[in-house]
């Protein structure tokens, strides 16, 4: 994230549930917070502003979502002077590395039940993590993989941290085929764009939801095409009529008209619809 003076000074605005303009917080953070369900829309006249629903839910997103959110709230706008820094400089000059964000941890994590082959930095390396880890792919401009190789994204860190107890799964589903799956956690656009470089199917495991199909259509297959597709296991159908109506009846106002014209993927739309109940992807993790 561009993590402007403007843009700080709004969100720190917002964190503070006071309203702003809406000419002062940039059309893809205020879309992507709305859709979160984070702050609302008044109008007054034609004029129109932003408000935080919790200030306190927004804060606790910002610096989740954000490494350069991390501490939003503390920043002086002021000490945004040159995001290119490093830390090391910042702490040379300042005795402070904080006093202006930069990205110190850039990258996604990896992880995998089999050994895969790959180059990175132009060294030949095995992703192979031991039962229990993972590994972090820091310098992903350089990571590259055997085009036959799939992909598979995890939402959830719990199912990517424990993908030895979801093998059964994985293997039904793409048999012979080696598999490398990755996290977007820390969040940041670093793992779309390393998919948009390369040519590898991808596979998104998330929710069985209405959120979670929102995700992968908004973030991934917008950018990816046809090489981007939902992981749908075939007895889905099952598991969501004994799922949660909580969850469903919690994302229906925002999600309610959710379409798409991948006919496997408006199939289960219409089947999260039909039973007012939606499957949390945990439940696939074998105890």
């Amino acid at each position: 994230m561009h993590l402007s003076k403007s843009l700080l000074t709004a969100l720190q605005l917002l964190a503070d549930g006071k309203a702003v303009a809406a000419s002062s917080l940039r059309q893809d953070i205020a879309k992507e917070l709305i859709d979160e369900g984070l702050i609302t829309v008044r109008a007054n006249g034609s004029r129109r502003s932003y408000y935080a629903l919790s200030p306190s839910s927004l804060c606790q997103y910002l610096s989740s979502r954000y490494e350069a959110l991390r501490d939003f709230t503390a920043i002086a706008p002021d000490t945004l002077t040159d995001r290119k820094q490093s830390r090391a400089a910042q702490a040379s000059l300042s005795g402070n590395s904080k006093t202006i964000m930069a990205r110190s941890c850039p990258g996604f994590p990896v992880n995998s039940y089999d050994p895969i082959p790959a180059m990175l930095c132009e060294k030949a390396v095995t992703i192979a993590p031991e039962d229990g880890s993972f590994m972090f792919i820091a310098d992903w401009q350089s990571f590259r993989l055997s085009e036959d190789i799939i992909i598979i994204g995890i939402e959830n860190m719990e199912n990517f941290r424990l993908i030895r107890q979801q093998r059964t799964l994985f293997q039904q589903m793409f048999p012979d085929q080696k598999l490398l799956f990755v996290s977007r956690y820390p969040q940041s656009a670093d793992l779309r764009q390393w998919l948009m470089s390369i040519p590898n199917r991808y596979i998104h495991f998330g929710d069985f939801d209405l959120a979670g199909i929102h995700i992968f259509l908004t973030e991934f297959h917008c950018h990816l095409g046809s090489r981007a597709s939902f992981l749908i296991p075939s007895d889905i159908a099952a598991r969501i009529a004994n799922g949660s109506a909580e969850r469903y009846n919690a994302q229906y106002a925002r999600y309610h008209t959710l379409t798409t014209d991948i006919p496997s993927l408006q199939h289960l739309i219409d089947l999260i619809n039909q039973h007012h109940r939606c499957y949390d992807q945990e439940g696939y993790i074998r105890l």
